[in-house]
């Protein structure tokens, strides 16, 4: 495990020497879900950072929990493959609970929100975004980012900013200000890789970035997301 130190508010690392946090990581402004098996010190440094709870949560055995759950202050969405008493975890953090029984069902891909909005994957079915909108308690839109299904992926939003795969297009950034009510901008993560989510793990305290991304693209983040002081 290695720890780069950069800003109070940033911790610059990777698990298992793999720097992409945001797939194994799922935070809002309260708790911070993670993988199991990391070191004390990663943990510690993830609470720190965050200013959260820390609950360590595999799902189906998966460690992939970042794809697969997706929160917001309010409620949790949740891949269908979990089992009751992971949901029971995550319940129990004070969040309403969806399980997404969808053919696109991989929520931290496919939803990307924060406590004024959701934007979800273009296809998911409309059964799936009122209970989205019913658990997140949020408007629910559809849409992409950079033409990317993905969009929980593609971006990563607080209540206080929003950065985003470099090509998005002036009609994707506009909803995506209309959905999320805040500044969005562009940037990238681990030294060149577009898809945001993918490397950073934030809420409205701090950031977890992969430890592949420069300087230049920390500076990104701390502007995007409204770190600097």
């Amino acid at each position: 495990m290695h720890i780069i130190e950069y800003k109070s508010h940033f911790a610059v690392l990777h698990f298992n020497e793999n720097p992409n946090v945001g797939v194994f990581c799922r935070a809002n402004d309260h708790v911070v879900f993670v993988r199991k098996g990391l070191l004390k010190k990663i943990k510690k440094k993830i609470t720190q950072t965050l200013d959260v709870k820390l609950v360590e949560l595999n799902i189906a055995d998966a460690t992939i929990i970042g794809s697969l759950l997706s929160l917001n202050s309010t409620g949790a969405v949740v891949t269908d493959f979990v089992d009751s008493k992971t949901v029971k975890i995550v319940a129990d953090q004070g969040l309403d609970v969806c399980v997404i029984g969808d053919k696109y069902n991989a929520a931290g891909n496919d939803i990307l929100v924060n406590d004024n909005g959701a934007l979800v994957h273009p296809d998911l079915m409309d059964k799936s975004l009122e209970d989205i909108e019913k658990t997140l308690g949020v408007p629910v839109y559809r849409g992409t980012i950079g033409s990317l299904k993905t969009v929980g992926m593609a971006a990563v939003v607080t209540n206080k900013g929003l950065l985003c795969h470099p090509k998005v297009s002036d009609d994707e950034k506009k909803l995506l200000k209309k959905v999320f009510d805040v500044d969005v901008m562009i940037g990238t993560v681990n030294h060149g890789s577009p898809v945001i989510g993918s490397g950073l793990v934030a809420n409205s305290k701090g950031a977890i970035i992969g430890n592949l991304t420069t300087g230049i693209e920390m500076g990104r983040v701390e502007e995007a997301l409204d770190f600097i002081d």
